[in-house]
């Protein structure tokens, strides 16, 4: 089989999702047993101080007999989310006009304030 050949039948279908500085690439691959099983890629992109940049990227890669199991831990898991948290974005670093404060920024009464309280918090809080 030619190397062209390959290349198309290794790639069957692919879908690409674009959250910000992250991309992720769904795409369903063949073997060489001609059997299919899908990766999925997180592409990050970082920029460095004199304005190149680079990518990192992450790969899974998940085979149908895991496909079932998969699923359904996802589905848990963001059911969990978004029960327990809904689905609005409350990350600081989701938010255009977050400007984050450097501690050598503030004073130090702002640091470190004269009357404090003890606040017990459970890891399942955070």
């Amino acid at each position: 089989m030619r190397e062209h050949d390959m290349l198309e039948k290794e790639e069957i279908f692919s879908k690409v999702l674009r959250a910000g500085r992250r991309t992720y690439f769904f795409d369903v691959r063949a073997t060489k047993a001609d059997d299919y099983y899908i990766t999925i890629t997180e592409s990050k992109k970082f920029t460095e101080e004199d304005g190149s940049f680079h990518f990192k990227k992450h790969k899974i890669y998940l085979y149908k007999e895991d496909f079932a199991a998969f699923a359904e831990i996802l589905g848990e898991m963001t059911s969990y989310v978004l029960n327990h948290k809904g689905d609005e974005v409350i990350s600081e670093r989701h938010q255009k006009d977050f400007k984050k404060e450097y501690a050598s920024e503030k004073s130090e009464d702002e640091i470190i304030p004269q009357t404090s309280t003890f606040t017990d918090i459970e890891f399942d809080d955070i």
